[in-house]
């Protein structure tokens, strides 16, 4: 059976969050789905064990609510992930987890999107059907880790190959002395400089076109 909704909301990450939090408080019916088991699933999934918010707290709060008065200005991934489960609970947010959206096609006669989604939880048996007005994704930009088919690589003579969000913490590489890294984003850097202070040898960097 299809289900009714003003507006539905994909993606229970911070963005996701927020729009359901300001829609609550003005009284504006809403479903908020996530495809996996919990709310910022980046935070607490794809994000290293010594991550600290690059800018101060005051730049990254959720719309209605500050981090804690004495929370340092720049907060540990521990110390965000607490934040947004306090924010969940005091905006009484209940996200619909495992959940993955499969389609969204908009109707013009209706002016309304159909949504249909696939249940997680049961295996990926049930499907669920939604029509709602307004639909809003809030998926992310870095919701998927993409390794480029580059020529050679599945043949690489020298261990493993991982993508950085699989990065959690420097003992995972205790005893390695050498590697290579593709790209120079801020990860690339942060390791960079975290890596060599535990006794491992300083890595070589590519650049592909530019630094991000």
């Amino acid at each position: 059976m299809t289900e009714k909704v003003l507006v539905l909301i994909v993606g229970a990450g911070p963005s996701g969050l927020a729009v359901a939090a300001c829609l609550g408080e003005h009284g504006v019916p809403y479903h908020i789905v996530e495809r996996e088991d919990c709310s910022a699933s980046l935070w607490r999934k794809r994000t290293y064990d010594r991550l600290k918010l690059h800018l101060a707290k005051e730049f990254c709060e959720l719309p209605r609510m500050s981090h804690p008065s004495d929370a340092p200005k720049y907060i540990t991934r521990e110390q965000f992930v607490r934040y947004v489960d306090d924010y969940v609970e005091r905006f009484n947010i209940l996200p619909r987890y495992s959940t993955s959206v499969e389609s969204c096609e908009y109707d013009e006669a209706s002016g309304r999107w159909d949504v249909r989604a696939r249940d997680l939880a049961d295996g990926g048996g049930r499907v669920a059907e939604y029509t709602t007005r307004f639909l809003v994704v809030a998926t992310g930009e870095n919701c998927e880790g993409v390794i480029p088919d580059i020529p050679g690589l599945r043949d690489f003579p020298a261990g493993e190959v991982v993508h950085s969000s699989s990065y959690k913490s420097w003992k995972n590489y205790a005893g390695k002395r050498e590697s290579w890294w593709l790209g120079v984003a801020t990860l690339a850097w942060r390791l960079h400089m975290i890596l060599p202070t535990m006794e491992w040898k300083p890595p070589w960097l590519s650049v592909a076109r530019c630094m991000l």
